[in-house]
């Protein structure tokens, strides 16, 4: 028998009554591995397309019959054997189990998902036609049993943390281009250094091009790091965003009904707050943060070109952090008070759009809208009150940067003049 005629499309009304091919796939190679699944265990609320599953979401529904899934794009004779059976895409739309390859008889063993868990001999021709270029591995994870009791109890994922590590990789990468870009940051001011040291008193005009070639070719290098590690935040960031909505969404379509909260409106405003924690991954905050350990570098080359040169660096270090933590307070106080009354005007909004016809039959306008304004004027002025107190942060930083500039060149025309630091450095 052909491929060809194994999947040729089935009638109609018999199609109308199953097939979701991946679906079917995924159960047979979990009745393989003695995981016995439902189809609607594997598919409740999870986002199918015309109501079957699709290769992106398959990993998902593979982990809730307790196994792990990986989609690769493979030649069809290079796929690994020790990993059969495993699910081929196939063209147009279709998918199969392939469970054994022979090669040299030119034959294969498949499961097609019309014939139930009947496995069919086919012709390794025929299949390589209509293969995608794509598969699926599926394996079952180990499951313990009470024989196996567990010592530790084992820690939940965290619904943050948890999406952030899974991009550990990515992040390690804009850990190590931050370290090489502020490590070129040194070079401006040796460069600086260098001049004033050796090339003003000598005038050694060629020293010069040769210094200044090498200080482009290190901005340029800065340049391709810089543009690469921002590309890396990005899609790091855009990652965590789809796992993060789909989770939240996934949550809030799986409340029990006893446990639906109180207002809708108040609920879909704590749920829109969410968009500032994904907004802060993919933003340059995450940027800042990778860099901000690397102050303590520079202060330890402040301290080998002149030691008493880094002690205003410390103090400003000090200071700006001791008013941040000081104002950390208030910003925490103004901030829930912020989100708490915006929830409650969302609310308002949101409940009077829902029942604007009892509204009107009762009258009620007048008191809403009072309601909406006091809330209104109320969540304006403490907004003001939290940009206030978070641009005074940014205000302070910038007076003690520009402060201890000023203490540094102080102390080091003093170390000029006794003879211990040069004009450069």
């Amino acid at each position: 028998m052909t491929l060809q005629e194994n999947i040729e499309p089935a009638p109609e009304s018999a199609r109308s009554a199953v097939r979701d091919e991946l679906l079917a796939c995924l159960q047979s190679i979990a009745l393989a591995h003695d995981h016995g699944v439902t189809a609607e265990s594997l598919t409740a609320g999870l986002p199918l397309e015309e109501g079957r599953l699709t290769p992106g979401v398959f990993p998902r529904a593979a982990s809730r019959a307790g196994m792990t899934a990986r989609i690769v794009k493979s030649r069809l004779v290079q796929l690994n054997p020790a990993l059969f059976p495993v699910v081929l895409l196939l063209e147009p739309g279709r998918a199969c189990v392939l469970v054994a390859l022979d090669i040299k008889a030119r034959q294969a063993q498949v499961i097609f998902p019309e014939l139930g868990d009947a496995v069919t001999e086919v012709n390794l021709d025929g299949l390589l036609s209509s293969y995608s270029g794509q598969a699926i591995y599926v394996r079952p994870r180990f499951r313990f049993d009470q024989r196996g009791p567990e010592v530790k109890q084992q820690r939940a994922r965290h619904w943050f943390w948890g999406v952030i590590r899974e991009n550990r990789k990515l992040y390690r990468d804009v850990i190590i281009g931050s370290l090489l870009i502020n490590l070129f940051a040194v070079a401006m001011p040796l460069f600086v250094l260098n001049v004033y040291d050796r090339v003003v008193p000598n005038q050694a005009t060629e020293t010069l091009w040769v210094l200044a070639a090498g200080i482009f070719v290190v901005l340029c290098f800065d340049l391709v790091l810089r543009l690469m590690r921002n590309a890396f935040v990005d899609l790091a960031a855009s990652r965590a965003d789809v796992k993060l909505s789909s989770s939240i969404m996934a949550r809030v379509l799986g409340l029990r009904m006893e446990a639906r909260p109180a207002s809708t409106g108040s609920f879909a405003a704590t749920l829109q707050s969410f968009e500032s924690v994904r907004a802060f991954i993919g933003s340059a905050t995450v940027v800042s943060l990778v860099d901000l350990p690397f102050v303590l570098l520079f202060a330890g080359i402040i301290a080998l070109i002149g030691p008493p040169l880094v002690l205003p660096v410390i103090a400003g270090i000090l200071f700006v952090l001791l008013y941040a933590m000081a104002a950390q307070g208030k910003l925490h106080e103004l901030s829930e008070t912020t989100w708490r009354i915006g929830a409650q005007r969302n609310a308002t909004l949101v409940e009077s759009i829902s029942n604007l016809e009892t509204v009107k039959t009762l009258r009620a306008e007048s008191r809403i809208q009072g309601s909406w304004e006091k809330a209104s004027a109320f969540l304006s002025r403490t907004a003001a009150q939290l940009r206030l107190v978070s641009s005074s942060v940014t205000s302070v930083a910038q007076w003690a940067q520009h402060s201890v500039a000023v203490c540094v060149i102080i102390i080091g025309v003093y170390l000029i003049i006794d003879g211990q630091l040069t004009q450069g450095g």
